[in-house]
């Protein structure tokens, strides 16, 4: 998953499926994080702006990808900007997170894996998907 410049993956156990963008309906007096709500299938799903999430800037009406995330029964969808594709790491290439990673985007990764051209940030799926305190 894109988000501007940070790559960010999930463990594929978690993903149930990738979809174009989505219309939300608007939830009055939700977080700033959550998007909306989209039905998918007859199924009420919460959006959650990853974007957001981070604390990273916001982008103006640039499409945006769903990532759907089940957790236990529960799913959830990610708006990111973009999908990547499917990559296998070594767990010998797992580093904790780098310290040029700061703020709310340090808090949700479990650690980085370095790839041939970027650095691919491992999301910590409870915590990013895990009501925000704020």
């Amino acid at each position: 998953m894109n988000l501007g410049i940070r790559t960010l993956g999930v463990g594929v156990e978690h993903v149930g499926e990738v979809l174009r963008q989505q219309q939300n309906t608007p939830v009055p007096l939700a977080h700033e994080e959550v998007a909306g709500l989209i039905n998918l299938r007859g199924e009420i799903v919460t959006a959650l702006d990853l974007r957001r999430r981070l604390g990273l800037d916001t982008v103006g009406e640039q499409p945006q990808m769903n990532v759907v995330l089940t957790m236990g029964e529960e799913a959830v969808s990610l708006l990111v900007d973009e999908i990547g594709e499917v990559v296998t790491v070594s767990e010998d290439a797992f580093e904790p997170p780098p310290e040029t990673v700061t703020g709310p985007t340090r808090e949700l990764i479990l650690g980085a894996f370095k790839l041939d051209e970027r650095l691919l940030l491992l999301l910590d799926t409870e915590r990013a998907l895990a009501p925000s305190s704020a």
